[in-house]
């Protein structure tokens, strides 16, 4: 956005078509101006002469005098308003054919329709709010759960911004003492700040922002669901089980081996918990091209994955496991990895592992930590002869996706394994991947810091590191350092009317 536009006086729908009430606003120097050009109060004076913060009954007529509508107008004066501009919003009824015409007439008079998020970022380029304040409007209007609301509103109402703050005030206060010590380098006699003083407070700063840093896999995950990837050979029940999840024919079921070439995902809510499945293409030796960049994927997702279901087909369960076990578990390092044996409901009755999966499944779910849990198995030793060297954080689970036979105790493990904490709204956590980002480079610039007192360098050196570190912080609130390039990338992801 240039100069020029920012002084445009903008217009837009800010409400969703179909409702009984459709909302437009107006913002810019000559909003006030322009919709007094459109609109004449059923008494009184025009909107130019009355006070801020006021609702005014009246219609909207077009040129030739015609009544478009029955409306209340909002009057907002700068700066005290959402943008920190005039402001206007136009309270029509909700038909789209209206509320076209008054848009039509507004930008007839002089008003410029509004890009994506245009009213926000003027709010920020006026100082009404930061830039991670700004990002967290849009955040507030996509949460879909408790837990994402409070999160959007907490950065909203400046809880991420006083981090930051008291973050930059350690900062400034340690690169005063670094820069005084320079200043007064040729005076040996005059000590500022010892060495031990200045580590403790990097020491400080450095644990504010590896927590800010941490908070980001919880913060994701709430925002964007908890990522479980659902990984194994081809047939052996990957799609049924995603469609059984989520109770629902999202994926392609075929007995023909290869059906599933990309991967397929989708969102549900398990005990307040947005959980993300990701069903992958079926892992096996194929000369086909497609299928081949299908299984490259499949690999990718797991390793991106929180949690891995490796689904088996339970009749044949002991040769899939040795055929995949080397490419699949040494990618679950670090993960919730779930074996599930599918097709429980081909099983002949004698099977060591045949018994009814549902019944079963209640006696080992929520079993010690550290401790393979096996759900529908005989015993636990038995698992380890069947599936060895499986990692500490695994669950055995026998079901019958076609069937839906186990699937509620899938679910319930499923959520055990995402163990999210409750938030409220004044706790800080790091949603946003470019926060993160530069989280984690100012990061990086204070452990120079810390390498650097460790060591004795000079205080030039160590002070390039510490403004480094300011700078990456100042990156997440935005001011002089952020480029149009970088607000163009933040706002065109928002609504328009936002």
């Amino acid at each position: 956005m240039n100069i020029q536009q920012t002084e445009d006086t903008i217009c837009a729908i800010a409400t969703a078509q179909g409702g009984a009430i459709g909302t437009i606003r107006v913002s810019g120097a000559q909003a006030i101006t322009i919709t007094d050009r459109i609109f004449t109060p059923a008494s009184g004076k025009p909107l130019a002469e009355r006070k801020p913060y006021t609702l005014t009954f009246g219609h909207i007529l077009s040129p030739e005098g015609e009544v478009i509508d029955e409306v209340l107008v909002s009057l907002f004066r700068a700066p005290h308003s959402y943008t920190g501009e005039d402001s206007v919003e136009i309270s029509c009824h909700g038909s789209s054919y209206i509320l076209q015409q008054v848009m039509q007439l507004l930008i007839k008079n002089g008003c410029r329709a509004a890009g994506p998020g245009e009213y926000t970022q003027r709010a920020f380029l006026n100082g009404k709010m930061d830039l991670s304040q700004a990002e967290a409007v849009a955040d507030l209007i996509a949460s879909t759960s408790a837990a994402t609301h409070r999160m959007a509103m907490n950065q909203m109402r400046g809880g991420f911004s006083r981090e930051l703050s008291a973050l930059r005030e350690k900062l400034l206060h340690l690169t005063s003492l670094m820069e005084l010590e320079l200043d007064f380098s040729d005076h040996e006699e005059l000590e500022f700040a010892d060495r031990s003083e200045l580590e403790e407070i990097a020491r400080q700063i450095e644990q504010v922002i590896s927590h800010l840093v941490d908070t980001f896999s919880v913060g994701n995950a709430l925002k964007n669901g908890v990522p479980v990837a659902i990984v194994g050979e081809t047939n052996a029940g990957k799609s049924t089980l995603l469609n059984a999840l989520l109770n629902e024919e999202r994926a392609i079921v075929s007995d023909i081996h290869g059906t599933t070439r990309d991967v397929i995902e989708d969102t549900m809510n398990l005990g307040g918990i947005t959980f993300r499945f990701i069903d992958t293409a079926g892992i096996r030796d194929t000369t086909d091209t497609i299928e081949n960049l299908g299984i490259e994927r499949s690999f990718q997702k797991l390793e991106q994955a929180n949690i891995v279901l490796w689904v088996i087909d339970a009749t044949c369960a002991e040769v899939q496991y040795r055929e995949l076990a080397e490419k699949i578990l040494p990618r679950c390092e670090g993960k919730h990895l779930v074996i599930v044996l599918n097709k429980s409901d081909l099983l002949p009755s004698d099977n060591a592992y045949s018994s009814s999966s549902d019944s079963m499944n209640q006696d080992i779910i929520g079993g010690q930590t550290g401790t393979p849990n096996v759900t529908g198995l005989e015993s636990t030793s038995s698992t380890h002869r069947m599936f060895p060297n499986l990692p500490e954080d695994t669950c055995v689970i026998l079901l019958s996706a076609k069937q839906k036979e186990g699937i509620s105790q899938l679910q319930k493990q499923l959520v055990d394994f995402a163990a999210l904490p409750d938030l409220s709204q004044n706790d800080v956590v790091v949603s946003n991947i470019r926060h993160y980002e530069a989280l984690s480079r100012a990061l990086e610039a204070i452990h120079r810091v810390q390498d650097g007192l460790a060591m004795h360098l000079s205080g030039d050196l160590v002070s390039q590191d510490l403004r480094e570190c300011l700078f990456h912080l100042a990156e997440i609130v935005g001011g002089e350092i952020t480029t149009d390039e970088v607000l163009g990338n933040i706002f065109k992801h928002f609504c328009i009317g936002k």
